[in-house]
């Protein structure tokens, strides 16, 4: 008679507990600068903010994606992340969670980019095969797509939304460096500087609402609609 096989026990879904190995490993490949999403090619506005004299060096560049991480689009990202993330076995939240992230799309650059990275990482993740993706739908921003299949891979959300809003800061700091308002050395201290707000922002995330949505970064929404018609430029967004 033949023995079945051994199933993998299913994991829970921790708010907060601590990441067991897999998960970690997983979590890390999908935030990975190497994870084929495109992410190196979109700045956010910062190459207008560049090109207008808004961010002219590191100290400004820190605090520019400060207050994007605090008020502005990182922040709405990560209600929205944390939103997917608890809505993860609805089809129907998912749908709905996802309409509500590209409408509040600032721009046409900033719809193209959170459309586009979406739907490259459930292509790319789609190596790491789950129930989660048949729930989402064809058009999934990015921070909705990390989160459904964060969660659906039992993932933590504080967790999750830390390493997101991270890698977020680390590309927008490599995008600095790129512009040449930055060196590697300064973009690697303002990482350092701005962990703390991650950790708290990321934390703050895990037990918001759709209600906590709103930003005040206006400078950064203009740099974005100004973009569009930035004549030379390295970056699509």
């Amino acid at each position: 008679m033949e023995q079945a096989l051994p199933v993998e026990p299913a994991m829970d879904k921790p708010m907060g507990a601590a990441l067991d190995t897999r998960a970690l490993l997983r979590l890390m490949a999908w935030l990975s600068p190497a994870f084929p999403i495109g992410g190196f090619a979109w700045s956010g506005g910062l190459e207008r903010a560049v090109a207008d004299g808004l961010v002219k060096d590191a100290s400004d560049l820190q605090e520019w994606l400060s207050a994007v991480l605090c008020r502005g689009a990182l922040w709405n990202d990560a209600v929205l992340m944390a939103e997917g993330w608890r809505q993860a076995d609805s089809a129907k939240a998912l749908a709905e969670v996802a309409e509500l992230a590209l409408a509040l799309a600032g721009s046409a650059e900033r719809f193209n980019e959170t459309l586009s990275l979406g739907k490259a990482f459930v292509t790319a993740a789609g190596a790491w095969p789950h129930p989660v993706f048949e729930r989402l739908p064809q058009d999934v921003p990015f921070p909705v797509a990390v989160g459904a299949v964060a969660s659906g891979h039992g993932v933590a959300s504080a967790q999750a939304l830390a390493a997101f809003l991270h890698a977020a800061i680390a590309q927008a700091v490599s995008a600095g460096i790129r512009l040449s308002i930055a060196g590697q050395a300064e973009g690697v201290a303002i990482i350092a500087a701005l962990e703390a707000q991650i950790d708290d922002l990321s934390q703050r995330a895990v037990s918001s609402s759709l209600d906590d949505l709103g930003g005040a970064t206006v400078l950064a929404e203009i740099s974005s609609l100004r973009h569009e018609t930035q004549h030379s430029r390295l970056f699509r967004s």
